[in-house]
């Protein structure tokens, strides 16, 4: 910690202030991870103790930067201590702005839009900087070579079927697993392997993407880390949408390198396999051998994307016995009682809308006839200013102008009461539905901001789930 204050000073010559562990999504990694401020000064610092890892990550992180790429600039470094300060980007992940973004299956424009901008610039990383990249500081390995993929299998062998109670027979799966290997490395792979390209890792700042954790990069083949962000298990892309950005990600990929589309898919599902084998041996570590059960809620997710698999795709190459394990662990009675507790699977679900009144109020699906509507109308409008005409209640200018209105705070503390009441009302009668709707006149300012206001407010609650929809943006997003 004390070495973290003095990088601190060292950077920004005045001493930090407030230094707030940070845990979140990078619990299951054994770095400590702190946020250091002093006013409007802000740093992460991270404190971890392998150093080839450490060193990794600092060179590429300013191997990139070098290329104009969006990483965090490496403010200080202490690597006889094992410890760093980096930029801060804030505390949103894509992971939980698309989780912002979606209803059940439906994934909001502005979601798609972000990943799209992050599978534009996936090819920068594995072409442009992997062209000059030095390869001799990765770790553990230079490469995703027959090595890497042998501990990447055993892991999923040994921390996932064998923990899981799944049978096989393992010469016969190592024969498959033979097989997959060869077939893998036949793809071409003399490309950046970012290695852990999934939404969790990817920051949003200022509505743009920037990229971190890829400190265990190395030299592989291009279709690892488009599988790995699209078959990321809790992101649970709907497989229309997955195919549209992989489409998106092939066309982006040919502005950097000539490739042909054809012989790339050939080997794409077996990279997604692959991937998908070295999370399931993640989470069977984490969550069955080292008790931390959290990491098993990403299991069914990743079920669910190999059922998928077993229907859409047939692989170029046979693995009979490797099929058959996943068709028995679809099967398992083990595996399916990691699904949500029923209870909370088939709790309230409360629907929040924002709306104009000029288009009529959102229609209830459920068959429930409705539920509050809030006619926001009366608080002031934003959208009477110039400056805020081509913004939303989700962008901060507008929020801020609303948060200093008094008038808002007491309308939200009333639709809190209201809300609060009926939430618990509806839990304790085991009710499904519940619908919150709010309106203004364009449905674009006040209305907006008044439903993410509220969303925040629920998602902080257990036993329920929270659907949030913005039916003018979506359509003038549409």
């Amino acid at each position: 910690m004390d070495i973290l204050k003095t990088l601190f000073e060292q950077r920004f010559h005045v001493p930090a202030t407030s230094v707030q562990p940070l845990q979140g999504e990078l619990s299951g990694s054994g770095r400590k991870l702190f946020r250091l401020t002093r006013d409007a000064q802000s740093a992460i610092g991270v404190i971890y103790n392998v150093r080839e890892e450490n060193v990794a990550f600092l060179e590429f992180s300013r191997h990139f930067r070098l290329h104009g790429l969006p990483v965090p600039e490496i403010y200080a470094e202490a690597l006889e201590q094992g410890a760093y300060l980096e930029e801060d980007l804030g505390d949103t992940t894509l992971f939980q702005f698309l989780a912002k973004n979606r209803t059940a299956a439906s994934i909001a424009p502005e979601a798609v839009a972000i990943y799209r901008k992050v599978l534009s610039i996936l090819p920068r990383f594995q072409v442009e900087a992997g062209r000059d990249l030095n390869y001799k500081v990765c770790y553990p390995r230079a490469s995703f070579d027959r090595q890497s993929i042998a501990w990447d299998l055993n892991y999923f062998k040994y921390y996932f079927l064998r923990l899981a109670g799944i049978p096989f027979n393992e010469q016969v799966l190592e024969d498959d697993f033979g097989r997959l290997t060869k077939f893998l490395l036949s793809a071409g792979h003399d490309y950046f392997l970012y290695r852990d390209f999934q939404s969790r890792n990817i920051m949003l700042h200022d509505r743009q993407p920037y990229f971190l954790d890829y400190q265990g990069g190395r030299q592989g083949a291009l279709q690892y880390d488009v599988a790995s962000l699209l078959f990321d298990a809790k992101a649970d892309l709907p497989a229309e949408v997955r195919q549209k950005l992989l489409d998106h990600y092939v066309g982006a990929l040919g502005n950097y390198v000539k490739i042909d589309p054809s012989a790339f898919m050939q080997h794409y599902y077996a990279f997604v396999y692959i991937r998908i084998m070295q999370a399931l041996g993640a989470y069977g570590f984490r969550g069955f051998y080292e008790r931390k059960i959290h990491f098993l809620q990403s299991v069914p997710y990743a079920l669910k994307n190999l059922r998928w698999l077993l229907h859409n795709v047939e692989l170029p190459i046979a693995l009979p016995t490797l099929m058959d394990a996943f068709h028995s662990m679809l099967h398992s009675e083990k595996l399916q009682s990691l699904a949500p507790d029923a209870s909370a699977a088939n709790g309230l679900v409360v629907r929040i809308f924002s709306f104009s009144f000029h288009r009529g109020w959102p229609k209830d699906e459920t068959g429930n006839g409705g539920g509050f509507v809030f006619d926001g109308r009366n608080l002031p409008n934003p959208g009477r200013e110039e400056r805020f005409k081509a913004l939303t209640g989700r962008d901060t200018p507008v929020i801020e102008f609303l948060n200093q209105q008094e008038s808002v705070h007491q309308f939200l503390a009333s639709v809190f009461s209201l809300v609060d009441a009926s939430v618990a009302e509806y839990q304790r009668r085991g009710f499904k539905n519940l619908m919150v709707s709010f309106g203004c006149t364009g449905g674009q300012h006040r209305s907006v901001f008044l439903a993410e206001q509220l969303a925040r407010r629920l998602r902080e609650r257990n036993g329920m789930q929270v659907e949030l929809r913005h039916r003018e943006l979506e359509n003038s997003a549409g």
